[in-house]
């Protein structure tokens, strides 16, 4: 007994002195250029500044737990390539010793920074690059000769009164054109200016300001890595925008002294997924919208984060984890006929630099047709309980919303523009509405699918580097589903969905639906402190012209159809302003269908209306006219050879359709009428459908959250 426990006790003190301790140190080093003017990224055409505004820098944070090695160093720069970052990574493992695939750098996108790669119109300006190059390493340095034991903790603050949606979709009637001389715009950055030109948001936004911190033993800060999603705010001159405005403020904050002389507190700002994200909220009036100064904006998020920093438990954070993962993609060459255009167009040219649209695009086709492949560079890296994960190219907030949810660990953020500046991501079912951020160019000249690709190398990254798998994502269910599956519906569609094809049937009977191209994804629903629990958002989908299609071939003359509905086009532009659900053949109208929708400009404008057969006298419309970007619930009861409808839980069209048809189409349309006739153009949310006529009572119960 005497020898069994001394081993037992030898076991314990080999467990204590063998457990990894997290040493950490963090590090400021100036990349501010030295000749002047100096060429700026951020433009369309190349522009260079000659005043230093304030200073931009390379912050670098370093983390050990004595078995593994991170180095993450967020650089004040519009972007910087794979190919001069893997020259940098390379240079720093070996001064440092730190591997190169253990070496996270990121720019933070400020459009007021020199120049370190071309895009664009300008040039990567030759005497900045190799400073940067230098400077950037000797961070890395810096961070790791003030290594020390800390304690990690996280937190996240609700910012979303400073970020907002930038790219909208426009109306069908109001296509823009591209460089090319198509109108293939349908979906712009900033089109939600003119409200008249537009029908909604393009997607979501990531209102999380994340904050990883590391802190003393004897409870000193040493550094606080922040992660928020905004594209930038604009600044003249030479300048770190807001993202060093926010970390010199978190520094005076936080502890701009270090105490018994040890190194100076440093505050990191890394750029989320901001591809589709800018401070202005256009759905705000013009003349009601906050007009803050840079300074106003950033002392703004140093308030959330100084708040949110206060509720940080500190604890032992037991090791670390990294891996990264090369990916060859496809680029979006030319095809022979742009190419010469391009290249005819460059003749005219000559040596002075691009000035026109149609000149900057011919210049990027003559670089994209030299180079058919990119590699990209993906990372996911763990530090005790907390899970970063990285693109290398402008990235819009739907994608780090994905990434975060999927992440095996509830503490996670994503930080774009690492280890590469590989241009715009769109989600793929994006691409088709155009836009600059879909035309081939460096700066958005990756194949169709690369989002999805590099996401899902970065969740499964995640998941090597915890140890487990990623988490399932559904919609939490609050009353008012829990409502919508006591009544025992044959088909519930939530459109919750990062994208498609499929919508999820969550009746539990697994009749998923399909989306047709033609709609986007993860926008906010009605009532999420209904639909959902503990602060969840609900989701919904926009419909962009597409439709979501469904089989259900065991229902007849008896059903009902209930949803809410969003709708993004004026009443009187269309003479149906949208069809909200069909049943009939595909791409027809046949004598057996069912449609119903909102009118337009033929009359009743914005009014419910149910059509059946194909005479365009067997209408009935509802009495009240439905306003523009607001969320309704509506519902259609058929019973046979009676028809009622309603809005909000009352009573709107009742009317006697005797003429109606006996056989029944298998197919059901949901955002658009099985002809493809005014679709619905706006948002859909918790379709369901019931094979039974509900009672008035039962519709006003789904109607009222």
């Amino acid at each position: 007994m005497k020898s069994l426990l001394i081993g037992l006790l030898l076991v314990s003190v080999l467990c204590v002195s063998s457990r990894a301790e997290v040493r950490v140190g963090a590090a400021v080093v100036d990349v501010t250029p030295e000749k002047l003017p100096v060429l700026v990224n951020g433009g369309m055409v190349s522009r260079s500044l000659s005043v230093v505004k304030t200073r931009v820098n390379a912050r670098a944070l370093v983390v050990s737990d004595s078995r593994e090695w991170i180095a993450i160093v967020v650089v004040d720069s519009c972007m910087m390539g794979r190919a001069f970052l893997d020259d940098v990574k390379t240079l720093a493992s070996t001064r440092v010793g730190i591997p190169a695939n253990r070496i996270l750098i990121s720019a933070t996108h400020a459009h007021s920074a020199p120049a370190s790669m071309g895009c664009l119109g300008t040039d990567a300006d030759p005497d900045y690059v190799p400073l940067l190059k230098e400077r950037i390493v000797e961070a890395i340095l810096q961070a790791k000769a003030n290594m020390e034991p800390a304690l990690v903790g996280f937190a996240k603050s609700d910012a979303s009164a400073f970020t907002a949606l930038r790219q909208w979709i426009r109306r069908p009637d109001r296509l823009a054109e591209d460089p090319f001389g198509n109108k293939t715009v349908r979906a712009n950055m900033h089109a939600g200016k003119n409200w008249d030109d537009v029908t909604g948001e393009a997607g979501p936004k990531d209102p999380d300001l994340s904050l990883l911190s590391f802190r003393a033993r004897d409870g000193r800060p040493i550094c606080v890595l922040a992660n928020f999603s905004m594209h930038y705010f604009g600044d003249s001159d030479i300048s770190a925008d807001y993202f060093g405005l926010f970390c010199e403020g978190l520094q005076r904050r936080l502890g701009a002294e270090a105490a018994g002389g040890r190194p100076p507190f440093v505050g990191i700002m890394a750029h989320g997924c901001s591809g589709d994200i800018y401070r202005v909220d256009y759905t705000i009036p013009e003349g009601q919208r906050p007009k803050p100064t840079i300074t106003e904006y950033a002392d703004g998020l140093v308030d959330l984060a100084q708040k949110a920093y206060s509720g940080i438990q500190h604890r032992e954070a037991l090791d670390i984890a990294m891996e990264e993962k090369r990916l060859i993609l496809g680029v979006r060459t030319p095809d022979k006929q742009l190419l010469e255009w391009a290249q005819r167009t460059m003749a005219t040219v000559g040596p002075r630099p691009v000035k026109t649209q149609a000149e900057i695009y011919a210049r990027e086709q003559v670089f994209l047709a030299e180079k058919p492949e990119a590699e990209v560079v993906v990372q996911a890296l763990r530090i005790g309980d907390v899970a970063i994960a990285t693109t290398p190219t402008e990235t819009y907030a739907v994608t780090g919303l994905k990434i975060k949810a999927a992440s095996p660990l509830h503490d996670a953020m994503v930080i774009e523009l690492a280890n590469g500046g590989d241009g715009y991501i769109p989600p793929p079912e994006q691409h088709a509405f155009g836009g600059y951020n879909t035309w081939p160019a460096r700066s958005a000249g990756l194949e169709v699918h690369a989002e999805p690709k590099i996401a899902e190398a970065a969740i499964s990254l995640l998941e090597s580097v915890t140890g487990k798998p990623r988490r399932p994502y559904s919609l939490s269910r609050g009353p008012s589903a829990d409502l919508i599956s006591e009544l025992q519906p044959v088909a519930w569609w939530r459109l919750d969905e990062f994208c498609g094809p499929h919508a999820v049937d969550s009746s539990g009977r697994r009749r998923d639906a399909v989306y047709e191209p033609g709609v986007t994804f993860y926008l906010e629903g009605p009532h999420s402190k209904s639909f959902c629990l503990n602060a969840e958002k609900n989701r919904a989908s926009h419909f962009v012209g597409g439709r979501l299609r469904a089989r259900l071939p065991e229902i007849g003359g008896v059903y009902t159809v209930s949803m809410w509905v969003w709708n993004g086009m004026p009443n009187d532009v269309r003479d149906t302003s949208g069809w909200l659900f069909s049943r009939d053949r595909n791409q027809g109208v046949s004598a057996f269908g069912a449609h119903f929708g909102i009118a337009g400009r033929s009359g009743n404008a914005g009014r419910l209306q149910f059509a059946w057969g194909k005479g365009a006298e067997r209408l009935v419309v509802g009495r009240t006219e439905i306003p523009r970007w607001e969320w309704h619930h509506v519902a259609l009861v058929q019973n046979h050879g009676v028809v009622t409808a309603y809005l909000d839980g009352k009573l709107e069209i009742e009317a006697s359709t005797p003429d109606a048809p006996a056989v029944h189409p298998e197919e059901w349309f949901f955002g658009g009428r099985s002809d493809n006739a005014a679709n619905w153009e706006g948002r859909l949310d918790e379709v369901v459908v019931f094979d039974r006529a509900l009672k008035p009572e039962e519709i006003v119960r789904l109607s009222s959250p």
